[in-house]
């Protein structure tokens, strides 16, 4: 342990004595007699947790605290009183302390105590530090028409405060859009809170979504908020909302007519201003034909309907989306960059991808920890984009064409795509392959919407 506690107490012997405690414990602690000499301490250096006294000789404990707070100080407090009663220990909770000691001070009382307060301040950093990656990831990688269309309607959808409904297959990243979606809108500064409905049991449902009061049922020891109270001023993301009972969902409904709720066991409204994103992998018109989803609260949900595209769609983003993961785990875990030769990509690319995003990332990741040279080659894929590369190239000859000039214009599409991975992306070598102009080759890659892949693109002429 390295966290470092200080204890500010006038009694030279409550100091030496917790100073003790803690340094047996694995803390470090430091200590002070009075609240200008803490408060001195607290500019100087920094503490992980402050034990403090509510009597002091040149001023009340809990003033200090009451200014620490004012100054947009969040260390953990728990504030210790020799004359303990229950108004002093409710200021001190209201005025942000995370607990209180009576004294006689108890032994095992104060460890617990600290450890419990130390153990919130890591769980803290630790979401805190979540946040800021997820914050500072790409939300959305993709040039593909599918993908640019999905960016503009997002931006678009972004501005309004309506609610949207995010539909998709599981893997195509419906929470990087939601979470794309509350950053470029109005509340972006305010708690974006995300809700698996198909993670939490039926019976706990509720207690999430509305908090509870205590002694609701057993094991409520406390009043504790739920995520629409979370997300209050902010965006409330619910995931795989078609997992949700009748029952909730017509509570959900409710919710979102009123803005308002009552918490289980609870009799008094609590208001909220919550904008409510929701996204499901199930045909919602289907689950309302089959009696599993209320049609009402799919019309509140569908304000705003937004399509994430499979990767089957939008293949021309795989090369992309590639070299993100591979200089993502490279800084992950501390290699370098690997390079994709033509042919493996090009296995890459004729991949259904039926997991999609999910399932490409992984498979990068698996290349990145066991491939040991610096180039992945189309031997180390995994069998199944060998499988599915012979059935996709057999599936050409077996699909069904409008016309000559359709089926001329797909075989040539695979043709140029081909050759363009196997000669590296080089444009020039690939037109003179075909025996074409340059400039007539640009114009089919535009035309097939052909992307050359940014990591092969690279011309010698």
């Amino acid at each position: 342990m390295n966290e470092h506690v200080l204890i500010i107490d006038d009694e030279a012997g409550i100091r030496s004595t917790l100073s003790g405690i803690l340094e047996d414990e694995g803390y470090r602690a430091a200590s002070a007699a009075t609240a200008g000499e803490g408060l001195a301490m607290l500019t100087r250096r920094s503490f992980d947790l402050v034990m403090l006294d509510v009597w002091l000789p040149d001023r009340d404990g809990l003033d200090l605290l009451r200014e620490l707070r004012e100054t947009g100080s969040d260390i953990p407090v728990i504030v210790i009183s020799g004359h303990g009663n229950i108004d002093s220990a409710v200021k001190s909770i209201r005025l942000g302390a995370q607990d209180f000691l009576e004294k006689p001070l108890s032994l095992s009382r104060v460890i617990l105590t600290v450890a419990n307060a130390l153990e919130r301040l890591r769980l803290s950093r630790e979401l805190q530090q979540l946040a800021e990656k997820i914050e500072r990831s790409e939300p959305l990688i993709g040039t593909s028409p599918p993908m640019v269309r999905l960016k503009e309607d997002l931006k678009v959808a972004a501005e309004s405060d309506s609610r949207i409904l995010i539909v998709g297959e599981n893997g195509t990243g419906k929470e990087l859009v939601a979470r794309q979606v509350h950053r470029l809108s109005k509340r972006a500064q305010a708690p974006f809170v995300d809700v698996n409905c198909a993670a939490i049991p039926e019976e706990l449902i509720e207690s999430e979504l509305f908090g509870h009061v205590k002694g609701a049922f057993t094991g409520a020891t406390a009043d504790r908020p739920g995520r629409f109270e979370q997300a209050h001023g902010g965006t409330l993301f619910l995931d795989e909302i078609a997992d949700m009972s009748m029952k909730t969902q017509a509570k959900v409904l409710r919710v979102l007519q009123e803005q308002r709720f009552e918490r289980v066991g609870g009799t008094t409204a609590t208001q909220v201003d919550v904008r409510v994103l929701a996204a499901t992998n199930k045909d919602l018109e289907e689950e309302i034909r089959q009696g599993r989803f209320r049609e009402d609260l799919y019309f509140r949900l569908a304000v705003i309907p937004l399509r994430v595209p499979p990767l089957r769609e939008r293949s021309d983003d795989i090369a992309l989306l590639v070299d993100y993961f591979i200089d993502q785990f490279a800084h992950e875990i501390g290699r370098r960059a690997k390079v994709v030769e033509p042919a493996a990509m090009q296995r890459l690319r004729a991949y259904a991808w039926p997991g999609n995003v999910r399932e490409l990332r992984n498979v990068v990741e698996r290349m990145m920890i066991m491939v040991r040279g610096d180039t992945i080659r189309a031997s180390d894929l995994p069998p199944t984009l060998h499988e599915e590369t012979t059935r996709a190239h057999q599936a050409i000859w077996q699909q069904d064409f409008a016309s000559l000039k359709e089926a001329r214009a797909t075989f040539e599409k695979r043709y140029i795509e081909r050759l363009l991975s196997e000669l590296d992306g080089n444009v020039s070598r690939t037109a003179q392959a075909l025996g074409l102009e340059r400039s007539n080759l640009y114009r089919k890659l535009r035309a097939y919407e052909i992307e050359v892949p940014r990591r092969l693109a690279k011309e010698r002429e």
